[in-house]
């Protein structure tokens, strides 16, 4: 995982997604009296992720990886879960672009670092055998945060390691450039930069 800035959210967003979303749960507050369970909220979100996908450049937030919108692993999640705060499921601001596998880990759960404003170098690769893990150098409790991270969306775990292992031997090897290593795994391209290894 590295650093992600925020991006301006599509001209059609407002129209396509928000009001739709705010129309329904004030409604739906209005016949019930309570919030929805997060489960009942319509996916109007979906309108939005392809464009979320392009507005990321098609780059998965967690794992730092280039994927393809045809393969059917874009997912939008919600940095804030909704069944933590539904009025935030309607929020471009609130939508990271995520592959299926760590959105789905993610879940509900809040212990993990927001790829949006995170801090430089928070997280390390060893290049020798992929192996993902807190920068040495933070301060405690941030590498605790850190740890939760790659625990929670199992971001070191064999296939995690392998999959940036052959990143970076295809470019060890010849096999692509740097710049097509940055546009296809962005942290091992970091990492590489970072090592002196590019």
């Amino acid at each position: 995982m590295i650093p992600v800035t925020l991006q301006p959210e599509p001209a059609d967003f407002d129209v396509k997604v928000r009001q739709k979303g705010l129309a329904w749960l004030a409604s739906y507050r209005q016949q019930h009296g309570k919030d929805p369970l997060a489960s009942k909220l319509p996916s109007y979100w979906s309108a939005s992720n392809e464009q979320l996908w392009e507005a990321y450049s098609r780059t998965c937030a967690y794992l730092a990886i280039y994927f393809e919108f045809a393969s059917g692993a874009a997912s939008t999640d919600h940095f804030v879960a909704k069944s933590s705060d539904v009025d935030k499921a309607y929020d471009w601001n609130n939508y990271r672009l995520s592959c299926l596998a760590p959105n789905r880990r993610k879940n509900k759960f809040s212990d993990v670092l927001d790829p949006i404003g995170l801090a430089p170098d928070t997280f390390a690769l060893n290049l020798a055998d992929g192996s993902m893990f807190p920068n040495p150098a933070l301060p405690r409790a941030e590498a605790q945060a850190a740890k939760k991270t790659i625990n929670r969306l199992k971001l070191d775990s064999p296939g995690h390691r392998a999959m940036r292992l052959r990143h970076f031997n295809l470019y060890a090897r010849g096999g692509i450039d740097s710049q097509t290593l940055k546009e296809l795994s962005p942290f091992v391209w970091y990492e590489a930069n970072r090592q002196n290894l590019l």
